[in-house]
């Protein structure tokens, strides 16, 4: 079985969309990260790989899951295309060339297209993606080449509304 884990990033700052990329997360989104983080820690979530938008929400959110799941900061993967806005054909590229000892990888992204592919790599998956809202996806498969959009099933989704 491989794990996708999709997470949106925390709440972010509602001014400075003239510089989008670098509006931070609020004080309520870092306490959101470190409690859902935590909540993966406790599961025993253990990711092998983290790929993040580099737009700093999203980054900061990844680190903050990495220091909640003991995972190396310094080997967060930044992968602009996130940012950019990926189709699933190609989130499902990148999926596909993740390396195969790993097991659970994380992405860290944005709305509204993290919400949509968590919808079409999860044929089970109708659920909204608020802030800090992380999904987990299982596909029954032994490599990462043969995932394919709408074959995974939804695991669970943490909302920090929740706790």
């Amino acid at each position: 079985m491989k794990r996708v884990i999709i997470v949106r990033h925390a709440k972010s700052v509602q001014y400075g969309y003239d510089d989008d990329f670098n509006r931070d997360l609020t004080e309520r989104g870092e306490n959101d990260a470190q409690t859902i983080g935590n909540e993966l820690r406790k599961r025993g979530i253990a990711p092998d790989v983290m790929i993040a938008s580099p737009a700093k929400r999203a980054l900061k959110t990844a680190r903050i899951y990495a220091d909640c799941l003991n995972f190396d900061k310094n080997r967060i993967i930044e992968n602009e295309d996130i940012y950019d806005g990926l189709t699933t054909s190609e989130f499902v590229r990148l999926i596909r060339d993740l390396p195969e000892t790993s097991q659970t990888v994380c992405f860290f992204g944005h709305n509204p297209g993290f919400h949509y592919l968590a919808g079409n790599l999860a044929g089970d998956f109708y659920g909204d993606m608020p802030t800090c809202s992380t999904v987990a996806i299982d596909f029954d498969v032994d490599e990462w080449g043969k995932v394919q959009a709408r074959a995974g099933k939804t695991a669970f989704q943490l909302v920090p509304r929740n706790f």
